[in-house]
């Protein structure tokens, strides 16, 4: 049997959970205050988000235990494999993989907003055409391109340099939103009854709270980074939900900062009303000029590489353990020979995504929203396989663990994925998909379909017993929950 090339465990617990709460964060705790408030007032987005991260720690609490048992590459790729064989893991597979590049992608065009709206003379240089009335430039294409092979460049020279970059940008968003939202509390033309109404009067609280819960799995997407470098551990697995708790907890908090930050300056009516490209840039402005703008820039920049960074991670190593299992091509599972990092998977990601930013933000924005139904899909593999390592009683299964409480919590972490997805694809539902994601998402089933019909047989070849080395580097005959699948498969 080849030999099944494995990562180096160099990931220290806080750099893992800088790449949770750091991908979790992301822009948009800094660019949408405003667009969230619209939709739901100051004191709906905080319950809604507060309530999200509630319900993503459930969620959690399958990835937690899936982390412990099997602390390998791929996330819910390997955990799908584990519960329901191997056409399953290349379905959630080639969603969530589809999922992890969107972000990447949407966190390059991010960056290039940022220039455009703080050094607009860099940014619109040399107008080339426009794409759903957004007009795209030569400048915020080369910005966005050089962070995209930056971040690559720096991924591939080791996993160590990409952690520890990940902890010092987390730090440094944190110290740069404790200052701002301080200084916006205690400027002069600040007030907190600036807040009310505390919910947007037109839809009413409930419906406002559950406008924000629906765009939840996409805030908080991110902390399922965790379990994609859960073989680059140099800690127990055991301590992974701990991390993946604060990192949502933080995150949570940072939305709500935010919140506050943008709300306090002025009317929260009054500011939407002005629609603005970019509500929480013109309050601090207004309130701190040039130097406050500067402030607000460096946190959001943050909030793009480690968006960017993170996602990287997640990308490679996904692409890394698909590779190994010969769902892709052998090539993703080569390391470096120098840096030993999974260098094809990182590269195959900055040439897909270099693509992106030529399509236009609002282009780019259809495909994005399309894509949180992959990781959706990935919350409810990961959710089913837990709930099934379960017991409510005595069993005689000596791989099931005898827990009604977790049984209970992976239930409604089941149930959870399942409500966030119909979220997405029930009609007049609040995360309900527009018309140009749909056929973004056909058209990826669609290349899925083909990709899987050439490899189909291949695939079905591979033997059990050389899967299970080549995902969990060992065989899982008597642990695996899939094994009557996998039966029905061969």
């Amino acid at each position: 049997m080849e030999e099944r090339k494995q990562l180096k465990k160099t990931l220290k617990p806080h750099w893992v959970w800088a790449i949770a709460f750091g991908s979790a964060v992301g822009w948009g705790a800094f660019v949408l205050p405003g667009d969230w408030m619209a939709a739901a007032g100051p004191l709906g987005v905080i319950l809604g988000f507060s309530i999200g991260a509630l319900l993503m720690i459930i969620i959690a609490v399958s990835y937690g235990q899936l982390i412990q048992k099997l602390p390998v590459s791929g996330g819910e790729f390997a955990y799908a494999y584990f519960g329901f064989g191997r056409y399953h893991a290349s379905f959630c597979g080639w969603f969530l993989t589809l999922g992890y590049m969107c972000i990447v992608a949407l966190n390059a065009s991010a960056l290039a907003l940022l220039i455009k709206f703080v050094l607009p003379g860099v940014a619109m240089q040399g107008l080339m055409y426009n794409i759903a009335g957004w007009d795209v430039y030569f400048g915020e294409v080369l910005v966005a391109c050089i962070a995209l092979i930056t971040f690559a460049y720096l991924n591939i020279r080791g996993t160590s340099i990409s952690g520890f970059m990940q902890f010092i940008f987390c730090l440094t968003l944190i110290a740069g939103l404790s200052l701002l939202v301080i200084a916006m509390i205690l400027h002069p033309s600040s007030s907190f009854s600036n807040v009310q109404p505390l919910f947007n009067p037109e839809i009413g609280a409930v419906s406002a709270v559950i406008a924000i819960i629906a765009i939840s799995p996409w805030a908080y997407v991110g902390f399922d980074n965790i379990p994609q470098a859960a073989e680059e551990f140099n800690f127990s697995p055991q301590k992974a939900f701990k991390l993946i708790v604060i990192a949502l907890l933080c995150a949570a908090a940072t939305y709500s900062l935010t919140i506050i930050a943008t709300a306090v300056a002025m009317p929260w009516q009054s500011l939407i009303a002005q629609e603005t490209v970019w509500g929480t840039g013109l309050v601090v402005e207004n309130a701190y000029g040039t130097i406050g703008v500067l402030l607000l820039s460096i946190s959001l920049a943050m909030g793009i590489f480690t968006g960017l960074n993170g996602f990287y991670v997640a990308t490679s190593r996904l692409l890394f353990a698909m590779g190994r299992a010969e769902i892709l091509p052998r090539i993703f599972a080569k390391l470096h020979p120098k840096y030993e990092t999974p260098f094809v998977g990182i590269i195959f990601t900055c040439l897909i995504t270099l693509s992106a930013p030529f399509f236009g933000r609002q282009a780019l924005l259809w495909v994005v929203d399309m894509s949180a139904i992959g990781v959706t899909i990935a919350y409810f593999y990961c959710c089913a396989v837990a709930y099934r390592l379960f017991s409510w009683t005595s069993t005689a299964d000596a791989d099931v663990i005898v827990s009604p409480a977790k049984k209970a919590m992976t239930l409604l972490g089941l149930i959870s994925s399942t409500g966030f997805f119909l979220l997405l694809v029930v009609p007049g539902s609040p995360g309900f998909l527009g018309t140009p994601s749909w056929i973004a998402l056909f058209i990826w089933i669609a290349i899925g379909f083909v990709f899987f019909m050439m490899k189909r047989k291949d695939f079905a070849r591979i033997p059990k017993e050389k899967l299970d080395y080549n995902i969990f580097g060992k065989t899982l005959e008597s642990e695996s929950i899939s094994s009557n699948t996998t039966k029905k498969e061969a």
